[in-house]
């Protein structure tokens, strides 16, 4: 029963899954790399699946073995080259860990951010997540985003910062309101030379 559970979870069908669930099969059930079927589903953005196994008693915050919960898988899909920031947002909900972090101390923000998901960073953003939070090697969800020149991204943490700052002089990166055009923000970047 668990490969069709697999398969059923991976191809998204929530109906199949919810009989199989229903006469007996474990919603904590895990694969041989430990990815549990709460995290297929999140990894291919499979919300209404990611919402009825949290129903179901899936563990919101249970890690294979690198350390990865659903929460990170919902992050960034290489495969299909996206995050989902409604599965990230619904994992939240249920209180996955927004600070949870694996190898080299990276967390999710981190992870969002170094892979241009702006969507996926606004989400963590509103749910509170540590801007400053740096992993081993020093580096933050900002300087990710600037490595790769994830312009919108590195706005989005800047602009959040500012914010953080001091709410009443957010307008732009110099801290002035705008009397031009009051709901534009600007935020100057500027990439440093390469030797």
């Amino acid at each position: 029963m668990s490969t069709d559970l697999f398969t059923a979870v991976l191809a998204g069908d929530v109906a199949k899954t919810t009989t199989m669930l229903n006469k007996g099969a474990d919603c904590n059930t895990c694969n041989e790399e430990g990815a549990s079927l709460l995290m297929l589903a999140a990894a291919a953005g499979h919300l209404d699946l990611v919402e009825m196994l949290i129903k179901a008693g899936a563990k919101v915050d249970a890690a294979d073995a690198r350390g990865w919960t659903p929460l990170m898988k919902a992050l960034f899909n290489y495969e299909l080259n996206r995050g989902f920031p409604d599965v990230v947002s619904a994992l939240i909900g249920a209180g996955a860990d927004i600070e949870h972090q694996v190898s080299y101390g990276t967390r999710p923000l981190m992870i969002a951010a170094g892979y241009g998901e702006a969507s996926v960073v606004e989400v963590l953003l509103a749910a509170g997540v540590d801007t400053g939070a740096v992993n081993e090697g020093g580096r933050n969800a900002k300087t990710m985003a600037e490595t790769k020149d994830y312009i919108e991204v590195v706005n989005q943490l800047h602009m959040h910062d500012l914010r953080k700052a001091d709410p009443k002089r957010a307008g732009c990166s110099t801290g002035a309101v705008s009397k031009v055009a009051p709901a534009v923000n600007v935020v100057n970047f500027v990439r440093k030379p390469q030797h």
